[in-house]
């Protein structure tokens, strides 16, 4: 019995990262209207400081000296990873729709392959290359909606593309994650990276609000933006490292892929988004490539 328990308990941690991280492009296109997009980011990064803050802070006091000697590193992380890669999300989301962006998070791990290639010198297979070369297809075909016409028009969704460019970011964050120094506890560094990316853009939110484009303050838009600061920014990332702790990073990083399924069905169910066949066989052509790639 007690390890039946603990086998649901693991799976309960590895399926639950992706469903959080899937309800925040759930919510974040269901309060286009009410949350501009830099303004989303700005609340969602304040709240999740303060959520973050006590489980950062003993890492925080044990590391300082660390993130003073690795401060320009750590400011070249939080540029791609916290300050842009969600801000292109929500932006790209005012006018594309979550099933299209969750479909197209699922490329990271090609991208992550792709840029290691180019910028960290890190040699590719056959199956590598052959896996990336499916994969874009299948990013192609999301973006142009199945229709190679919108390619000969250059008839592009603009929003597909500046999520995409968020997810480059993200790759090249994970990237440069992956080489920062072990030493550097993963939490303490992201409330650090979080406190660094506010200033960031809060020249972009006065800009923001400048132009017009100030937040709709309801009980609805409110409680959108405690649940992206709390649940995907925070909680994501604590069941997640935990899972990684349980399971090994291959296996976590695995259930990843259930994201777009989750987006699939929540978008379905809440935002009434219509499934398409181009949509399966986007997803088919991606998953089809992360499959080729991790072949030996």
């Amino acid at each position: 019995m007690g390890e039946t328990k603990g086998g649901w308990k693991l799976w309960a941690v590895l399926a639950l990262p992706p469903l959080f991280w899937a309800g925040n492009f759930i919510v974040a296109r269901a309060s286009r209207g009410e949350w501009p997009p830099v303004a989303l980011s700005f609340g969602r990064w304040s709240i999740a400081l303060i959520a973050l803050l006590p489980f950062a802070w003993p890492w925080l006091r044990r590391d300082w000296p660390l993130y003073r000697r690795y401060f320009g590193r750590i400011l070249l992380l939080t540029l791609p990873g916290v300050a842009a890669f969600n801000s292109l999300v929500y932006w790209g989301l005012q006018t594309s729709t979550a099933t299209n962006g969750m479909l197209l998070n699922s490329t990271i791990p090609l991208l992550i392959m792709a840029l290691g290639a180019l910028f960290w010198g890190q040699r590719l297979g056959l199956w590598a290359i052959l896996g990336l070369i499916v994969s874009t297809l299948g990013v192609a075909v999301v973006i142009l909606q199945g229709s190679w016409e919108r390619a000969a028009a250059l008839d592009f969704a603009r929003g597909d593309l500046i999520i995409f460019a968020a997810m480059v970011a993200w790759a090249l964050y994970t990237m440069g994650l992956k080489t920062f120094p072990a030493e550097v506890n993963r939490i303490g560094l992201l409330a650090v990276q979080i406190a660094l990316a506010l200033p960031i853009l809060a020249p972009f939110l006065v800009w923001e609000i400048s132009s017009g484009r100030v937040p709709v303050w309801t009980p609805a838009s409110i409680g959108a933006l405690v649940y992206i600061g709390i649940v995907p920014s925070v909680l994501a990332y604590l069941f997640y490292t935990k899972a990684v702790e349980m399971a090994g990073p291959a296996r976590a990083g695995q259930f990843i892929h259930l994201l777009p399924v989750y987006g699939a069905i929540l978008s379905a169910a809440f935002l009434h988004e219509p499934l398409h066949l181009y949509h399966a066989a986007g997803f088919g052509l991606i998953l089809g490539g992360i499959v080729l790639a991790g072949r030996r």
